[in-house]
């Protein structure tokens, strides 16, 4: 039996035993997960060094090593996310729809869970965490595999996590984690349709691609973020920076902060010269003939820069002639995210939400919010970028399906 198949078999057998678990049982479980995530933050925060090390050795970028690092406040963060999930409502067993058929059968229809899912991820220890609560809150089994970049981490955490589960009469199985690396086992990973209901990637576009192109289990594309800010001819200046400034630079190496700005070229003048005096050289910038004009740029924008992820301080800038030439170039460059439009025209900016083609649609307000937690969902398990069956941040109900229960006294075809 190999590796793929053993971790297959005991997530089986984890998910009949979850299908007897209630909520007070899992609420317990969550709780014990969030107070031991701070106890053991020490021990967190050491095994996540070793990670850090390792990167700088291997020649990570700053924004990246960002998104690897463990601090106390974001073990804090991580804590109260594990806790906003426990409070949130139980989605498993509630009754969705039904009716009585006029030959006296009783059809309810009711939420279940998606049964064993697993989730590919790249350097970001949060989601392990943030994975497994959802999952478990929602009744279901998780396989974990996160990069090699922080495996310490990642087998720290799970560790943490099991522990509570046991504790609490829980299955340790019911969160997994896929020590082995390799890109062999992580293909296994992709085609264990006989264990695996469905398979969530998230990172960056070319392990999105990976998985949608090699899976044999259902994928669920998440977290690839080439996302927009338009700044319309109508725009308030002060405003566009402010929005641009936080959409770039809050956190650079998130799915949900920008990529390209398009700004209409009867503003370009003003927009420009104030984003120049606002970063002053912090974001390196690829730009065109006119944003070379305000800005200093590092090159002239490509094809290819507008069809680029950066997850860095890094932008691409076109000018545009007005609202329809920049809702043709998000719909042909943007990977469906979120976009936002920096406008007080009304026209322009119901246009924009009518006409965009992505999961979170801004107006005057910065894409950064794309996020579970700021959508009142709790933590996330991912962002879908895709139309079926969930759109947007993933919470509780987008890791559930639905089935049929059917009660008769007799009744034949």
């Amino acid at each position: 039996m190999s590796y793929i198949d053993e971790l297959g078999t005991a997530a089986k057998k984890a998910e009949l035993a979850m299908t007897t678990i209630g909520t007070k049982q899992k609420n317990s479980a969550l709780e014990a997960i969030a107070e031991s995530l701070i106890r053991n933050k020490e021990t967190i925060i050491k095994e996540n060094k070793r990670d850090i090390e390792n990167a700088k050795i291997n020649g990570m970028s700053e924004a990246m090593i960002d998104r690897l690092t463990l601090t106390e406040s974001r073990i804090a963060g991580m804590s109260e996310g594990v806790r906003q999930v426990m409070e949130l409502k139980d989605p498993i067993n509630e009754i969705i729809g039904g009716e009585e058929l006029p030959n006296g059968l009783i059809v309810e229809k009711i939420r279940v869970p998606l049964g064993v899912i697993g989730i590919i991820f790249e350097s970001r220890p949060n989601v392990t965490v943030d994975a497994a609560a959802l999952c478990l809150k929602s009744g279901n089994v998780c396989i974990l595999r996160g990069g090699s970049d922080a495996i310490y981490s990642n087998k720290c955490l799970v560790g943490i996590m099991r522990e509570a589960l046991k504790e609490n009469g829980i299955p340790e199985d019911a969160v997994q984690l896929v020590v082995d690396t390799s890109r062999a086992v992580a293909g296994e990973l992709m085609k264990a349709d006989k264990y695996i209901d469905v398979l969530i990637p998230r990172g960056g576009g070319g392990l999105i691609r990976s998985v949608r192109q090699n899976s044999t289990i259902p994928v669920i594309q998440t977290g690839e973020g080439n996302c927009h800010v338009y700044v319309d001819r109508f725009a308030d200046i002060e405003m566009a920076v402010n929005i641009t400034d936080n959409a770039k630079t809050q956190r650079p190496s998130v799915c949900n902060a920008i990529e390209t700005i398009l700004v209409h070229k009867d503003v370009a003048e003003q927009f420009y010269t104030a984003l120049e005096k606002r970063w002053n050289g912090k974001v390196k910038i690829y730009g065109d003939e006119i944003c070379a004009k305000y800005m200093n740029i590092d090159h002239a924008a490509t094809e290819e820069d507008y069809a680029t992820e950066f997850n860095d301080y890094v932008l691409a800038a076109k000018t545009v002639s007005g609202i329809d030439e920049a809702i043709e170039h998000i719909n042909k460059y943007g990977t469906k995210h979120s976009e936002c439009i920096v406008t007080i025209n009304l026209d322009n900016a119901q246009k924009f939400r009518r006409c965009v083609d992505a999961a979170a649609v801004y107006v005057n307000a910065s894409t950064r919010f794309t996020d579970g937690f700021e959508f009142g969902l709790g933590a996330e398990i991912g962002i879908s970028t895709q139309k079926l069956h969930a759109r947007g941040p993933m919470g509780l109900k987008e890791l559930t399906t639905y089935k049929y229960l059917i009660s008769g006294c007799g009744q034949i075809r």
